[in-house]
């Protein structure tokens, strides 16, 4: 067990202040990462978005009927 003499009391500002040194070195790795994530994201959206136009013209040609009139 641990001895509780050679240990300080905790207070809230103690816990607080290591809380925020935490969040504070995540939230800046986010933020440097968050343009980067952005880009790809919006990249792939484009390409996808793209693709699914070019796949819709294409079945498109395949089933669309030629109708042909005549005067007689």
């Amino acid at each position: 067990m641990a001895s509780t003499k050679n240990q300080s009391h905790i207070s809230r500002d103690d816990i607080e202040s290591k809380l925020r040194a935490l969040q504070g070195d995540v939230q800046g790795k986010v933020d440097g990462r968050r343009s980067t994530l952005l880009a790809i994201a919006g990249g792939v959206g484009v390409v996808l978005v793209v693709a699914f136009y070019l796949m819709g013209r294409r079945s498109g040609k395949r089933r669309s009927t030629v109708v042909e009139i005549r005067r007689v």
